[in-house]
């Protein structure tokens, strides 16, 4: 929300350990106080997993409420966000294994024998103009490229490019290792962008920049 401190905020820390403090004693009316800002991430973390709106929002809603009947197992080794967000991609992976008959086939039509990504070719790309990123065809386009990506790099690239988890709160959040986090996401990068390269008018050459602040969503 506008004007409010960020978790890294000295300041929004000790605020937020306070929170915690009083909602472990009982003042549990506080804890929606606590998660508020976390709201959109718990909700994309979700989404990224399940990909359907109605089941990202019931299992945002379910890791909320499981996250306040084990405030007393935080111990603060993470910050919260993280913790919530652990339980949010640990709930959405239970769903997804209750309810996945069939399985869409993730991309794969440019993977190697060992699963690594070879990118259809290593062409200079620029920016992509911001007026262009402005229009709703394009954002609906990288939402789609985004969908079609595999679970586990779509999930890596949400927690870091888009919610700018650290690799490290990225791998703690998801149970990897950070050197696979690092693979993953150079590997959704490479994925999206050859994807995105042929939709966006075939004018330039794409270059998507994935360093923080400069991402359309």
């Amino acid at each position: 929300m506008p004007g409010e401190a960020t978790s890294t905020d000295p300041a929004a820390q000790l605020y937020e350990e306070g929170l915690i403090r009083r909602i472990r004693d009982g003042e549990h009316d506080l804890f929606y106080e606590l998660v508020r800002p976390y709201e959109g991430r718990v909700y994309s973390a979700a989404m990224a997993i399940l990909r359907n709106e109605h089941d990202a929002e019931d299992v945002a809603q379910e890791a909320v409420l499981k996250a306040l009947k084990h405030i007393r197992q935080f111990r603060a080794e993470s910050r919260f966000s993280t913790w919530l967000i652990q339980i949010t991609v640990n709930e959405a992976r239970l769903r997804l294994r209750k309810q996945r008959t069939h399985m869409i086939e993730p991309i794969n039509d440019h993977e190697d024998e060992e699963g690594n990504y070879a990118p259809r070719d290593f062409a200079d790309w620029r920016e992509i103009p911001s007026e262009t990123l402005e229009r709703k065809e394009v954002r609906q386009l990288l939402g789609e490229a985004l969908a079609s990506l595999g679970e586990k790099y779509r999930e890596v690239f949400v927690l870091r490019d888009m919610q700018h988890l650290s690799i490290e709160e990225t791998a703690q959040a998801l149970g990897i290792t950070t050197a696979s986090v690092k693979t993953r996401l150079l590997r959704a990068r490479l994925m999206l962008r050859d994807l995105l390269a042929p939709g966006l008018g075939g004018s330039w050459s794409t270059r998507l920049s994935f360093e923080k602040g400069t991402k359309p969503w």
